[in-house]
Parts: structure tokens; C-alpha cells; sequence
């Protein structure tokens, strides 16, 4: 509130509340949507990582003027705190020192429901990524059900979905021209919950209600279904789902920014620093201060993926002048080092690719542009790409751009320039890709391209920097447990790594995050555009064999790669040979992993072992009794220890 009132403001119009701290910098939602809101004429104040056991935090600037923006962050809350074996992480990336604690599970849920509790009567509208995603009926991976949508629970007035530069600033300017938030139904965007005697408007596409996606699997997977084929914001239907006597209204999506529209965006008055209030490190500002983005959107369409969920399937990107612009600012600031860390967005190689036809594009209802097959309507050209990373290395000041997002490798290879302009000038040392997985089945449910596009580019990648005399690695990505993908498929998978030479340092578990086409296979067992059934890694068991063999080298996954080739029937990989994937006797490594983890498991006395008592002592009469009484004033201690 000092900083406010340094500007001269003892009011402010807007509040929001965010479950990251606050950094100033456009590769954040909430620096964005501060900024854009600002340069509006709009008074902006953030609470970042508020402590929502009480309701202080949401007094901090007073009552808003005009509504509480609400976001649990960058990330949903739970995929933020919990890992694929629902274990608490040990790290948030978004908080100063990585700690963990500092936002609610439900994030969405507390921080609405303080903001009514703040100033009655104050509209708030809900938004961010965990927003958008449970906006109707999901399924919830931690609590293993189907929750209902999450404006009946945070009891938001109006919930903004999606990248919502231009719904958030049409919001503000409405509501300060006199209008009620029900006036703002009518906005593409946004999400918002009838009234018990209120009825949906007559054009909505009417899905399965609550209660029958929760009572049937197939009747999700088809909500699933018909929720993704309107995801197109050129012919997209207002979707409405009723919950009991009450209905959920899903209004279409956004339309595109334009490139006018992107540029002014991203050349707003960042300082592209946390709030000097933090003293501590914050990890995610760590990771892309020295970024640049220069498109947002993707046409992938992959299952696992919440992006083209949240940002679109449509390609926005800025212009190469706005671009340049930003690195020429970067390289004023003494505290840079001039190196890019990444040039690129949520692929790197997708700027400025679109339809050929933007009359088809207007009808069109294709999941992705690239699967099954890259549609040929699809303008792949990489040329105007290539011209924004040669100017932006040749630009004063700039020692080396790096490409750190992930590549699109089937559209990659179809420029032999682009490979040529990646390789030699643009990669660390190592380039990051995710081909995800090696069984045809398994990559047709992810809607990825075959492993034959991988090893090919990787082909070109090595015959590439060889003749730039390069020693560079690609660094491929893979994920364990997903839909479709059984022991066999991951065996073939382990067997693949092993002949190709990759040693993956990390591990991806598949998460099923609210929303996603992989997340109703992985809860019904059915494909929702097919209708056929799904193999489901459901047990924690057969997700720690899958993952474990995706490291079969490491020694301490010995006996668990053992048992999955022993259930699979693979003991031909066990062996000392060369083609084996594991030696016939384990090793010393996991002989003493194997007896720490028992340790861990039991730690302290064992059952037999008294607490009070000498070892082998037998204790008297009173003292059992004692003990015995005592263990019943205390429930919940079980006679195992640490139990």
C-alpha cells in the first residue's frame, strides 16, 4: 500500500491475488495482466501468496473499487504440490527459497471464498490455469473422482478462462462504466453459473449434466469429447452442463490477439525482476529471466498437453521488430550477461505458422494440425524464423541466443535451413526434445508423430554438428504410464534407450491433469474420439515398474527392472550379455538401496521392542497394565511404531 500511495493512489480499482510471488517479468500471467490493466488508467494492486488462514492479506489495499482478480498461480495447485505418486514435492518453483507452503491445495477454492469474506458484496472473478481447467465437470486425479465445476465451489461471480489479456481489460472497463457482472455474460471467454430458476440461453450445445458423468464412464468420455470439439473460437458453440438444478455456462472462446495486439502486450514497462521485497532466490525466475517469447499457442493438440487447452490452438505471434526490441532493452541492463537463454514459447519453432486458408480455418474442427498427419493446408514455412534468430545473435550486445523450448521435430526437418541455423548457432551443448514414447500405440493415443521422426532428426542433428564441428547431444524426454502404455510397451521403450545410447537424467510420470483428452482415458479406460478401450497403468506398482524402466541402468532400479521383465515374461533381457538390459546377479549398489529403503520403512524399534525397558528385560505387571492404559488415552497410535 506504500507504493500506492506514492503514485498518489488511496484507492485502488482492482485487487489480485495469486499463489506465486510476484514477479515482474511477461513470462508471467500476472505481471501481464497487472501491466496491460495499468496501462489501461487502471489503479492495480497484488497480493502475492496470501496467508489465507486468515482474511488480513485480502484487507491489505482496502475494498476494490471494481472486483478481486482470482488465480492460484501459473500452475494448477495440486499438479504444484503433489508428484504422479500423489507425494508431497520438495520443491515450488514459484515461491522464494523453492519452499513449500505457501498456497492452499484448492488454491482457487480459499482464495475466492476470503475475498467474499473480505468485502461482501465485491465482484470476483476467478481465472489462471486451475480455473480454466475445472470450469466444468472434471475428473480429479487426488481425490480419484469427478468433482463439479469449480465456480459452485469458489462461488466466484464469473470465471475467465484461458490467456485473458483482452477479457480481463473488457471486464474492467465494463464494470467501470456502471455495468453488473451479469451484464458480462455475454462475453466470449468467460464461464459463469446460473441461478436454481435461471435458464441457459436457447443456442447452447448441451452436454452430459454432472450427475451422469459421474454415474457412467462412457457418458464422461463423450462429454470429453464434445467439451474439445469446441475449442475452435471461429465456430465454437456455447457449451452448457447442468448440475442439478443448476446450470454452468461456457461461453466460446477468445479470438486471437493480433500481432498489433501481441506486440503491445509484451512492450509494456516490465522490469523483468521479482518484487525487490523477496530475499530469497525464486527458482522459476532463475530459469527464464534471460528468455524471450516470441509466439504463444499450439497446434499439436497432444492429449497429455494443457496448453492448446489454455492458450489455444491458433498460432499468436509478435512482430520481429517487437522482438528485437526486447533483446535491445536487455542489453541495457548491466546484470545481463548476454546470452539468451531461450528464444522461442510454448514450441520454438511454430512462429508465425498457420492456416493457408483461413475459410477453412473458420470451420474446421480438427483436434491437431500436425496428427495423424500434417494437414497440407498447414503453412510450415520456417523462413521468418530463421530472419528473427539471425538478427536477434547478430544484435549488439548479444553473445549467443539458445532455443530451449521444446521443437516441433516432424516440421523441423522439413527445413533443411532451420536445422542448419539450430545447430550451429543456437544450441548449449545440449538440445531438449520429447518424442515421448517409442510404441506406435502408445503415441497415437498422445496424438505424437512415430519414433521414426525422431530418429531421423536426430540423424540430421548429429550429421549437422559434425560438419560444424560441434560435440552437441540431443537430450530426449519421455513419459511413463501413460494411456495405452503397458510393461511390453515400456520394455521396447527401455530396449530402444539402450541401443540408441540415451541415458535420461529426469523422468516424466504422467499426471492426469483436469481437462485433458488423456485424463478421461485414464479415469473411463475408453479413447474419447474412438471409443475403444484404453490399457490403464492404474496402481502406484505398475507406475514405479514403468518409470524404473525408463532408468533400467541405474542400479538402484535393478529390482523393480527385474520384476516388470519377470511379469512381462522378458527374462531373455536378463543376463550379462551385451543385449541385456540388466546383469543375472544384482549389484552392490542395489543390494544397499534395497536395505536403506527397508530401514526407511521401519524406522526405530520393532514391534516387540518396548519403549522404558531394557533390551531382553521383561517388564513388570503394573508397568503393562500402564502401558496399556496409557495407549488407550492416546487413539490414533497404532502398535507399530511410526504407524
Amino acid at each position: 500500500m506504500q507504493e500506492a500511495k506514492a503514485r498518489g493512489w488511496d484507492e485502488l480499482d482492482i485487487v489480485f491475488i495469486t499463489g506465486d510471488a510476484y514477479i515482474d517479468h511477461p513470462s508471467f500471467a500476472m505481471a501481464i495482466l497487472g501491466r496491460v490493466l495499468e496501462a489501461a488508467g487502471f489503479r492495480v494492486g497484488i497480493v502475492s501468496q496470501p496467508d489465507w488462514r486468515r482474511v488480513d492479506d485480502w484487507r491489505r489495499f482496502g475494498r476494490p473499487r471494481l472486483f478481486f482478480g482470482i488465480s492460484a498461480g501459473n500452475m494448477d495447485s495440486m499438479i504444484n504440490h503433489y508428484t504422479a505418486n500423489k507425494k508431497v514435492r520438495n520443491a515450488d518453483a514459484y515461491s522464494p527459497g523453492g519452499r513449500i507452503g505457501l498456497r492452499p491445495d484448492r488454491a482457487t477454492l480459499g482464495y475466492c471464498q476470503r475475498a467474499r469474506e473480505a468485502y461482501p458484496g465485491v465482484p470476483v472473478i476467478a481465472g489462471g490455469v486451475e480455473a480454466s481447467l475445472r470450469r466444468l465437470a472434471h475428473y480429479d486425479y487426488w481425490s480419484d473422482k469427478v468433482r463439479r465445476s469449480v465456480l459452485l465451489d469458489c462461488k466466484a461471480d464469473l470465471l475467465a478462462y484461458g490467456m485473458g489479456e483482452e477479457t480481463i481489460l473488457e471486464i474492467a472497463r465494463r464494470l467501470d462504466r456502471g455495468e453488473s457482472v451479469k451484464d458480462l455474460r455475454d462475453m466470449r471467454g468467460v464461464t459463469y453459473a446460473l441461478g436454481a430458476s435461471e435458464k441457459p440461453p436457447e443456442d447452447s450445445l448441451v452436454l452430459p449434466t454432472f450427475e451422469q458423468v459421474v454415474a457412467d464412464k462412457p457418458t464422461f468420455a463423450e462429454a470429453t469429447r464434445m467439451i474439445h470439439n469446441e475449442t475452435n473460437p471461429y465456430n465454437a458453440k456455447r457449451l452448457v452442463q447442468w448440475h442439478d438444478r443448476q446450470a454452468i455456462v461456457c461461453n466460446p472462446p477468445p479470438f486471437p490477439l493480433s500481432q498489433a495486439s501481441m506486440d503491445v502486450i509484451y512492450g509494456l514497462s516490465y522490469t523483468r525482476r521479482p518484487h525487490p521485497t523477496y530475499t530469497e532466490p525464486i527458482p522459476a525466475f532463475s530459469m527464464i529471466k534471460d528468455s524471450v517469447t516470441i509466439m504463444r499457442g499450439c497446434f499439436g493438440g497432444c492429449t497429455f498437453c494443457s496448453i492448446t487447452t489454455h492458450q489455444g490452438r491458433i498460432i499468436q505471434s509478435r512482430s520481429k521488430d517487437s522482438v528485437l526490441g526486447e533483446i535491445r532493452e536487455m542489453t541495457a541492463d548491466p546484470k545481463f550477461k548476454g546470452t539468451i537463454s531461450d528464444i522461442g514459447g510454448p514450441t520454438a519453432n511454430l512462429y508465425e505458422m498457420k492456416c493457408s486458408k483461413p475459410e477453412v480455418e473458420a470451420v474446421c474442427r480438427r483436434q491437431s494440425c500436425v496428427h495423424p498427419t500434417i494437414c497440407k493446408l498447414l503453412g510450415t514455412d520456417h523462413a521468418p524464423l530463421i530472419d528473427l534468430m539471425k538478427e536477434a545473435r547478430e544484435t549488439p550486445g548479444i553473445k549467443k541466443v539458445l532455443v530451449a523450448s521444446g521443437i516441433r521435430m516432424d516440421l523441423a526437418r522439413r527445413s533443411k535451413e532451420y536445422m542448419q541455423e539450430l545447430v550451429r548457432h543456437h544450441v548449449g551443448g545440449h538440445l531438449k526434445v520429447a518424442p515421448e514414447h517409442t510404441d506406435p500405440d502408445v503415441l497415437m493415443k498422445m496424438r505424437k508423430p512415430s519414433n521414426d521422426d525422431f530418429e531421423k532428426f536426430a540423424e540430421v542433428f548429429d550429421r549437422e554438428s559434425k560438419k560444424a564441428g560441434k560435440k552437441q547431444y540431443i537430450v530426449p524426454y519421455f513419459i511413463a504410464s501413460h494411456p495405452a502404455s503397458g510393461l511390453d510397451a515400456m520394455i521396447n521403450l527401455a530396449v530402444f534407450l539402450k541401443q540408441s545410447g540415451y541415458r535420461p537424467d529426469q523422468v516424466q510420470d504422467f499426471i492426469p491433469a483436469p481437462f485433458d483428452v488423456a485424463t478421461a482415458m485414464y479415469y473411463t479406460g475408453i479413447d474419447p474420439f474412438t471409443k475403444k478401450p484404453v490399457y490403464i497403468a492404474r496402481q502406484l506398482r505398475d507406475r514405479k515398474l514403468q518409470r524404473a524402466l525408463l532408468q533400467f541402468f541405474k542400479p538402484e532400479n535393478y529390482f523393480e527392472v527385474r520384476e516388470a521383465l519377470q511379469q512381462a515374461k522378458r527374462t531373455d533381457l536378463i543376463g550379462d550379455g551385451c543385449d541385456s538390459l540388466i546383469p543375472s546377479k544384482p549389484p552392490k549398489e542395489a543390494l544397499l538401496r534395497r536395505r536403506q529403503d527397508a530401514k526407511d520403512r521401519f524406522p526405530g524399534n520393532y514391534v516387540h521392542t518396548i519403549p522404558g525397558t531394557g533390551a531382553g528385560q521383561r517388564p513388570s505387571i503394573d508397568k503393562k497394565r500402564s502401558k496399556h492404559k496409557e495407549s488407550r488415552r492416546q487413539p490414533g497410535k497404532g502398535y507399530r511404531p511410526g504407524k
